[in-house]
């Protein structure tokens, strides 16, 4: 709460800003910024994971690249720490900054499609489904995510993977080149001919993202194959094997939950666990169908819902399951196989979910992500065949020490079987000592020397942060 004294500056921890520095900064942004005081923070500050709580001094939301340049000088100028806010989907809340200055993106979210030259333009405030919903128009696409409401911003970042990735490869493979705004105020170009070493390094940043588009879709063969818990070791046995012999064109997940009241499920299995197999295929009908028949002889299914669908439709099949507003703790590992002592353990804390939100999502790689060559982007993981998410996920802060504990159980679990690499877009606010994990030594080498040179000063660190210097 704010004093009536408090009114005429903004303050909380750190020095106050006097009103007429506040009036002469907003007097040259064109769009807006808001205050702890005024109407609108709140919402202004929520982000996806309702497990952060924290409260800018100031939050601006940009119109366009000179809202950012400018709000990067006064940030610098009044000693803020500076957060840069796309989607609000990172788990660690990177988003915000406490008592600091949120250079907010949500609304620049335009798209354009150039269909000819195959290229899409994308602001960094657009959302996987601006994205889909653009591109697919001239059945086009961008491999992306699995929630449709994540920014474009971030999972490129990250890295960036989804079902098609398989087929098409990681979101930044696609990327041509960036507007970058830089540490100290600069807007550059990011591309393999223009400062290809920061090109190479973030594959992202403020401004607009050029992507290479790829034909795919509109219809896609996609859907969901449900197993009880109870034959789980009969599904991975076989699920192992199949995985091994997929083309490029189809990827099949692994979800293990407690079964939401979906109409295509008995309701005598509503709430109890289940092991779901997620499948894509964008290829060839028959070959699909067959793959898909495949997978109905893991074992018994118990329901499922698959078919020919649009492309845009499975994007956002997941989107009621991560809706925002809950509370989320996650932590992941690359797996280079599914070890028997490894499925044991994940099967283990299946039985036991601490609630009918929290889930364990095991996602196949591989494909044309591993034939990359690993140097040419900061992406270190393309080797990893697997990788698991133990999403942790629930309602109340009455609950968080016991689903939090739990995920950190199952962690503990699988990590003598793990890769020890992690997805850097999974990670969470309290594993920063984990960072250099995502990255290969001589990529984190590469990185360090990269941020020494743009970002000297560590401007840009409210982040699952890279230093500038060893």
């Amino acid at each position: 709460p704010y004093t009536m004294a408090e009114q005429n500056t903004t303050t909380r921890k750190g020095k106050a800003l006097a009103a007429d520095v506040l009036d002469t900064f907003k007097g040259g942004i064109r769009g807006t910024v808001i205050r702890p005081d005024e109407a609108g923070y709140d919402a202004a500050r929520a982000i996806w994971n309702a497990m952060i709580d924290r409260r800018p001094r100031l939050i601006v939301r940009c119109a366009g690249a000179a809202d950012v340049m400018r709000s990067l000088e006064f940030a610098r100028e009044q000693g803020l720490a500076i957060a840069v806010r796309g989607g609000g989907h990172n788990i660690a809340g990177s988003a915000l900054s406490d008592d600091g200055l949120v250079i907010g993106l949500s609304q620049m979210r335009t798209v354009r499609v150039d269909a000819v030259n195959k290229r899409a333009y994308v602001d960094p405030g657009a959302t996987l489904a601006d994205v889909d919903h653009e591109t697919q128009a001239f059945g086009l696409a961008i491999p992306l995510g699995i929630n449709s409401t994540t920014g474009i911003a971030g999972l490129t970042l990250g890295g960036g993977f989804g079902w098609a990735s398989r087929k098409l490869g990681m979101t930044v493979d696609s990327l041509i080149s960036a507007d970058v705004v830089t540490a100290d105020g600069r807007l550059v170009k990011a591309s393999a001919k223009d400062n290809p070493d920061l090109f190479w390094a973030i594959r992202g940043g403020g401004g607009n993202f050029e992507f290479q588009l790829h034909l795919l879709g509109p219809q896609v063969h996609a859907g969901l194959v449900v197993f009880p818990l109870e034959q789980a070791n009969a599904v991975f046995s076989k699920y192992r094997s199949f995985a091994e012999q997929l083309p490029d064109e189809m990827a099949v997940w692994a979800v293990l939950r407690k079964a939401p009241p979906l109409p295509f499920l008995p309701e005598q299995h509503h709430g109890k666990g289940i092991v779901v197999m997620a499948l894509f295929h964008c290829g060839d009908p028959a070959d699909a169908e067959k793959k898909t028949d495949e997978i109905r002889a893991f074992g018994k299914p118990i329901g499922e819902h698959v078919g020919r669908m649009p492309y845009t439709a499975w994007q956002q099949v997941l989107d009621p399951l991560l809706t925002p507003g809950a509370r989320n703790y996650w932590k992941s590992h690359n797996f280079a196989k599914l070890s028997d002592d490894a499925l044991a353990a994940i099967f283990q804390h299946a039985a036991t979910l601490p609630s009918p939100h929290t889930e364990i999502a095991i996602a196949q790689l591989g494909g044309k992500i591993s034939r990359v060559p690993t140097d040419s982007t900061a992406y270190s993981n393309r080797d990893m065949p697997f990788l698991m998410n133990v999403h942790g996920r629930w309602e109340t802060a009455a609950e968080d020490d016991g689903c939090i504990a739990w995920a950190r159980s199952l962690f503990d679990a699988t990590a003598p079987f793990a890769t020890g690499g992690v997805y850097v877009n999974f990670m969470t606010q309290d594993e920063h000592d984990r960072v250099r994990s995502a990255y290969r030594p001589e990529v984190w080498k590469r990185l360090v020397e990269a941020k020494g040179k743009w970002d000297p000063q560590n401007i840009f660190r409210t982040n699952q942060n890279i230093p500038p210097s060893e």
